[in-house]
């Protein structure tokens, strides 16, 4: 087992519930922090009986509703003001300007719900989703649902396969970053050919 992995074991151990449901707010909040690693932990204690899986499962998606909140209050006070200033400032670097602010508010306006619910599975977009919904804040009500949901089906998925696996529960890391590796090459990809397709309207 990783040091990681033994000093989150020895925390979800000694404070139970509310140690699980931290560890996956900053989780959110830090994303170098792996839950690929915390939540199948998480299964494999509730196999071994030190914790009850639904419990588990619910202190979790607390967690990750905890630190999304926290990113969702940056993005407010960033606000769209900020925002637009930092793209003056910058966007020529990445070949966007204010009319690209207007278009991203205005998908984000029709689609920021869907954004919110499947980035919950994708590594780093993950947190980073929730400042954007705050910059265009959205509706709290709709942020926390979806926010729920996604974060509950991605951590019902990795902690049922850690209680699924119990001693061999560290396999599912491995193949949990493969998944979301491509899933953010996927991401970055399309990121770049936006970029590069916004660069070459402008020179033509």
């Amino acid at each position: 087992m990783s040091g990681f992995g033994q000093w989150a074991q020895d925390l979800v151990e000694t404070l139970g519930y509310p140690g699980l449901a931290l560890l996956i707010a900053l989780e959110n909040i830090f994303p170098p922090i792996p839950s690929e690693v915390i939540l199948p932990l998480a299964g494999f204690l509730s196999a071994q009986g030190d914790l009850w899986l639904p419990a588990a499962v619910l202190a979790a998606t607390v967690g990750s509703v905890a630190g999304a909140l926290g990113l969702y209050g940056v993005g407010a006070w960033l606000g769209e003001e900020r925002l637009r200033s930092l793209i003056q400032r910058f966007g020529r670097w990445l070949a966007l300007n204010e009319d690209d602010v207007d278009r991203a508010n205005g998908w984000f306006a029709r689609h920021g719900t869907k954004a919110v619910l499947i980035g919950r599975v994708i590594p780093v977009v993950r947190s980073l989703i929730s400042i954007p919904a705050g910059v265009n804040h959205m509706r709290m009500s709709s942020f926390v649902l979806y926010t729920a949901l996604g974060s509950g089906v991605w951590n019902s998925v990795l902690i049922g396969a850690g209680w699924w696996l119990g001693d061999r529960w560290e396999l599912v890391s491995q193949y949990a970053q493969y998944l979301q590796y491509a899933l953010l090459v996927a991401l970055i990809g399309g990121i770049g050919w936006f970029v590069y397709g916004r660069r070459r309207q402008r020179r033509s």
